[in-house]
């Protein structure tokens, strides 16, 4: 039985196949234990009508090796091609999605020299749920959820990564000042759990400012946690200011499985030159080398690359004629990366890694969380409407309530439009109509339903309900 580590390995397209060689070679040449299995993904996968990129065998590979070394690939253009990080993510599990975003200044540009942030964003949540629907004529919808046990497995792994890197700093980013129910709960998480952890400085930001702080001053961060649409682009905006998307490699973790990759795409007008920069996928490798308890390998692939970033062997991507020693491409780029292997960089900082299991940490057991008492208070019936004013349809409304309901709000894209609106408020055919209950009462589903069948009677086209609820008598809505 072999000792080594399998993996899977998919070498993508355009320039995908070059710099997985490249990387490969490289950790390899460095003594990193691996068995390699193949698969293949991607535009060609994409192009036998498999709509998800990935051959329902390759899952048998990811689920055997738990460990996924992956290179960019091409999705086709056009509908009907769904996501294969996005699949891959969601159907393996992989909720932490890891980007160290370093300058390495001066051997590669950029106007923040003194950077080194590691944004940790979560994978599975937020409005890349994917669900969307077209309600009318004028409007869309998607829906973006949170959870608690998804927020507090992020942000636990934020801090166990902080913890176990010697990292210092754990900053959250939200917008809860505007979203106060799902930002909200995603504040309320960090906090609860940052308590267990005395020995890291903890801060949060609302998410515009501190992305201008972030793109002004990123020495003040050091981990930086968030949820997924704000650290999808934050964590491209971050990786760029460092001189250069090519240099970043990424990790995306689940508590089973784990995937490893550069963040910049396939670039097919590059393929085949042998002149793409293999770097952010060596360094998705060396993050794949510590994940799999190998941090030694690691730490020795590291330093070498680094060290020759020193030398000035540069490929295309970060040349600069008077600055740089030698314009390289792909596989001289490696070449001189495994004739480094042992060496340390001088300028730049060393790197030294360490195995980081997320198994070992602790996660909080939501099995058996007391539930909340909740009762049913009223519901938002949503109608496709372009009869009239706001206020004539208030006016149809509030004499069609049903026993035990009150029209008490109509709003339009979220602003109140009745009662007392104001007739500058732009409105389109999208209409939230709320109904509520007595003070200190309830109601049924009967009662919902009977509400229902009273919109339809009168002809109005209702499209979507949301039932309003107490839990513990605290509002589980927006007022």
């Amino acid at each position: 039985m072999s000792a080594n580590t399998p993996i899977t390995v998919a070498y993508g397209d355009g320039i995908g196949p070059e710099i997985m060689k490249a990387a490969l070679d490289i950790i390899q040449a460095a003594g990193a234990k691996i068995d390699i299995e193949v698969i293949e993904i991607g535009e060609k996968v994409y192009n036998k009508g498999i709509a998800e990129g990935i051959e329902p065998g390759a899952w048998k590979s990811l689920l055997r090796t738990k460990v996924f070394l992956k290179a960019p690939i091409t999705t086709p253009q056009g509908g009907g091609f769904k996501s294969l990080n996005v699949t891959t993510r969601k159907t393996l599990g992989l909720y932490a999605n890891v980007r160290p975003c370093v300058s390495y200044s001066p051997y590669v540009q950029t106007k923040h020299p003194v950077m080194d942030v590691v944004i940790v964003r979560e994978n599975e949540e937020d409005l890349y749920s994917g669900i969307e629907y077209r309600q009318t004529d004028q409007v869309m919808q998607g829906l973006k959820l949170i959870s608690e046990p998804g927020s507090e497995k992020i942000i636990r792994y934020a801090f166990e990564y902080a913890k176990a890197n010697g990292r210092k700093k754990v900053t959250c980013f939200m917008k809860d000042n505007i979203m106060k129910f799902t930002d909200g709960l995603f504040h309320r998480v960090f906090d609860r759990v940052g308590e267990e952890y005395p020995e890291i400085e903890k801060e949060n930001w609302i998410v515009d400012i501190g992305a201008a702080k972030l793109a002004t001053s990123p020495e003040s961060f050091d981990v930086v946690v968030m949820e997924n649409l704000y650290g999808d682009i934050l964590s491209d905006v971050t990786a760029q200011m460092t001189g250069s998307v090519g240099l970043a490699g990424s990790a995306n973790i689940g508590d089973k499985c784990a995937m490893f990759e550069a963040i910049h795409g396939s670039a097919p007008r590059r393929a085949g030159q042998n002149s793409a920069n293999p770097s952010g996928l060596l360094l998705g490798a060396v993050m794949m080398l510590a994940h799999i308890n190998q941090s030694v390998t690691a730490t020795k692939v590291h330093n070498a690359w680094l060290k020759t970033l020193e030398d000035g062997v540069h490929t295309y991507d970060i040349y600069r004629e008077g600055f740089s020693k030698e314009k390289v491409g792909t596989k001289e780029f490696g070449k001189a990366v495994v004739a480094r292997l042992g060496e340390m960089p001088s300028a730049l900082k060393a790197v030294i890694y360490h195995d980081f299991d997320v198994k070992m940490y602790p996660h909080y057991d939501y099995s058996n969380i007391k539930k909340a008492r909740k009762e049913l208070v009223g519901v938002d019936i949503f109608l496709h409407w372009t009869g009239g004013t706001a206020e004539e349809l208030g006016n149809m409304l509030k004499n069609i309530a049903v026993d035990g309901l009150k029209l008490t709000a109509i709003t339009n894209r979220g602003v109140k439009v009745w009662p007392d609106g104001m007739k500058e408020t732009f409105c389109v055919d999208h209409w939230r109509c709320r109904f509520e209950a007595g003070t200190n009462s309830s109601v049924s589903h009967s009662t919902i339903l009977a509400q229902m069948e009273k919109f339809r009677s009168e002809g109005f086209d209702f499209i979507k309900t949301e039932n309003l609820y107490t839990f513990d008598g605290q509002k589980g809505y927006t007022v």
